[in-house]
């Protein structure tokens, strides 16, 4: 039989727990959360779960992180502005509502001007996304990286859909943006813009009569239950800022900011990756489910939706606009 230890040894023992639970706090310098509105089986979850992982591996435990999907945090909007208040630590979000802060971000919501995956990264990888992305600092915001979302797609509950004439006299939700809007209204459809938590909810009572997501966006947020038809019009490419606040970057020392940077980059990657897989493998799933999943000439609709560009020329500039468009 083992006998009880000493007091001593006790002593001892309670002294090395305390010990080690000190440590254990300390460190954690830093403790940053991070909010998305999309479910948590959405790669955007998943990027930013590696991302969590990477940024505790890269700075020795000093930065933790901790994501929050589903909107827990609030919609797009609300913690972009949380950002600029430093009330909200980081966000990953869709260009759309950052236009509302840097009309640079307009660019990017012009519909076709990029071609494929491959250009879209090209560019926002780039010097010209670089800059766009730079211009958020002056509104107390530092960007960090363009994860993505993909190329979206309409989807309705009326009918197969292959013509953007068809799409006359239908309301459909979309985002809080002029362009996204207004490409939709040159189709003569009713663009309802809407929070994406409240979306489900409005499509399942018939409040709008379509929406338009990536794959990935549509399969993960059960829209399908919804929504029996999808077009693969690809109208826009949905690049996603990786964003930080600049009040609390500027708290973080330079050698824990190199490696959120670092982690940021390469979780990118992998993010992406999970996108286009989804993108390849959710077809065949959709139709399992019984959604009427359409091919579309992709060059009618982006002649359909053309005129756009002349609306927002002069606001964005034809200049960047021509840095931007995919040749």
């Amino acid at each position: 039989m083992f006998g009880l230890p000493s007091k001593k040894s006790l002593a001892a023992l309670l002294g090395s727990v305390v010990l080690s639970l000190s440590v254990s706090t300390q460190a954690a310098e830093f403790n940053l959360k991070v909010g998305h509105v999309l479910a948590p089986t959405h790669p955007y979850q998943l990027g930013l779960e590696k991302f969590c992982k990477l940024v505790d591996e890269k700075t020795a435990g000093a930065v933790k992180v901790q994501a929050f999907h589903s909107s827990q945090l609030g919609n797009e909007r609300e913690m972009i502005e949380g950002l600029q208040l430093g009330t909200l630590d980081m966000t990953l979000v869709s260009t759309a509502p950052l236009s509302g802060f840097s009309s640079k971000f307009l660019v990017f919501d012009l519909p076709y001007i990029f071609k494929t995956r491959k250009g879209a990264h090209a560019t926002v990888d780039g010097p010209v996304g670089k800059e766009i992305l730079d211009t958020l600092e002056a509104k107390g915001i530092i960007g960090l990286a363009y994860w993505e979302n993909g190329f979206r797609h309409v989807s309705n509950s009326k009918q197969a859909l292959l013509n953007p004439a068809e799409m006359k006299g239908m309301k459909i939700r979309t985002m809080e943006n002029k362009i996204h809007m207004g490409s939709f209204k040159v189709l003569q459809a009713d663009p309802t813009p809407m929070a994406f938590g409240e979306l489900f909810t409005a499509l399942q009572q018939k409040v709008v009569d379509a929406q338009e997501n990536p794959l990935p966006v549509f399969f993960t947020s059960n829209f399908f239950e919804v929504q029996k038809h999808i077009s693969l019009s690809g109208h826009f490419y949905a690049a996603s800022p990786f964003l930080v606040s600049k009040a609390v970057w500027q708290g973080i020392p330079p050698k824990y900011q190199d490696a959120i940077r670092q982690a940021a980059m390469e979780a990118r990657d992998f993010e992406r990756g999970l996108i286009e897989k989804m993108d390849n493998d959710l077809v065949q799933e959709l139709k399992a489910k019984g959604v009427t999943v359409s091919e579309v000439d992709k060059n009618l609709w982006a002649q359909a939706m053309a005129p756009v560009y002349a609306e927002y020329e002069k606001t964005i500039g034809k200049d960047v606009i021509e840095k931007v468009r995919e040749k």
